[in-house]
């Protein structure tokens, strides 16, 4: 989601160059708790249910690198940051990874000194509206109104198509989804910019969704991934190749619901070498050798997290698109495990 607008960037780099982070793996194992830094609450991807649980896609994740390190998918802080919050968060050490709908960017990774270890939704910025409005494109946005999150560069895609397209804009600043939320139907702007995927999470809240349309136009790439500090490799090496136990085991068929059996032996090498019953993948990471087994067990493999929080058969009906498979035509993959 958003790429950052250089807010705070000096800032931040000198944080991250004043300080050694060089044994996250060995603070989350001593402190027994994973530090995750997640959205202030977008619905499918992480929000707190009515009991004050997380849940979501991105809290999928955190919670697959808490199982695989602590061997415990609930020993997991989620600490909530907004668009100008999340990079203080990480660079300061506050939180271990941040796993928030964020865009991978050269600025983000080069200037900021992060590193994102790979990408779980591939994105792009898109615009809701009113369907009451009449418009059918966002070439018809002329003068209008436009709900835009504050420190994100999600302004400087909205600025550049408005200007290729000759046409002008109201920008109205929010900071966080619900205040945009809040403001959109209020009817404070006509027009809620953001990435495609946040657009239908936060409609599907709405009492009446179908009052709203998405517009066709994607205007940016935004490769969604979880980041982690530069210089701890180690640990970029941990949250990198648990995500790339999510998009393997659906690859190779292993499920929360066959995962026991899976383990107990297969005639599949990499399945063996994932689950940790061949080969030692978990002792070259520092973890133990069911780290796979257990990153799976916390809540499945990515077509399992996708279906279950943001798929076609939840209020969000998100298609996977670009997200599926590479051997279904989707950008998905992941390198061999072995």
């Amino acid at each position: 989601m958003k790429k950052s607008v250089f807010l705070g960037a000096l800032t931040i780099a000198g944080i991250a160059a004043g300080g050694s982070y060089a044994g996250t793996l060995d603070d989350v194992k001593a402190r027994g708790k994973l530090n995750c830094g997640v959205t202030t609450g977008l619905v499918g991807f992480a929000a707190p249910d009515a009991n004050g649980e997380w849940e979501g896609f991105d809290v999928g994740v955190c919670r697959a690198v808490a199982a695989a390190v602590l061997g415990d998918a609930t020993a997991v802080e989620f600490v909530p940051t907004t668009g100008k919050t999340r990079f203080t968060a990480l660079a300061s050490g506050e939180i271990d990874m941040l796993a928030r709908n964020t865009t991978w960017t050269f600025s983000r990774d080069v200037d900021l000194k992060f590193e994102f270890v790979g990408v779980n939704y591939y994105d792009g910025q898109g615009f809701m509206v009113p369907s009451n409005l009449g418009v059918t494109s966002a070439k018809d946005l002329d003068g209008a109104t436009v709900c835009i999150q504050t420190g994100t560069t999600t302004e400087l895609n909205l600025a550049d198509f408005f200007r290729a397209n000759s046409i002008s804009y109201e920008p109205v600043p929010i900071e966080t989804n619900a205040e945009a939320q809040q403001q959109y139907l209020a009817g404070a702007c006509d027009v809620y910019t953001t990435d495609a995927s946040g657009l239908a999470a936060t409609r599907a809240t709405f009492e009446a969704p179908g009052d709203h349309v998405l517009l066709p136009e994607i205007i940016s790439k935004e490769p969604l991934g979880p980041l982690v500090r530069h210089g701890d490799n180690e640990w970029g090496d941990v949250v990198r190749w648990t995500l790339n136990a999510l998009i393997t085991a659906e690859e190779l068929g292993v499920t929360s619901a066959n995962i026991a059996e899976m383990a107990a032996g297969s005639n599949n090498p990499e399945i063996n070498r994932l689950l940790g019953t061949e080969g030692s993948l978990g002792e070259m990471l520092g973890l133990s050798a069911d780290w796979g087994k257990n990153a799976l067990e916390a809540g499945g493999n990515y077509a399992e997290l996708f279906e279950r929080n943001i798929g076609e058969n939840t209020p969000i009906a998100l298609s996977r698109g670009l997200n599926a498979q590479w051997t279904d035509g989707g950008l998905l993959y992941s390198p061999p495990f072995r």
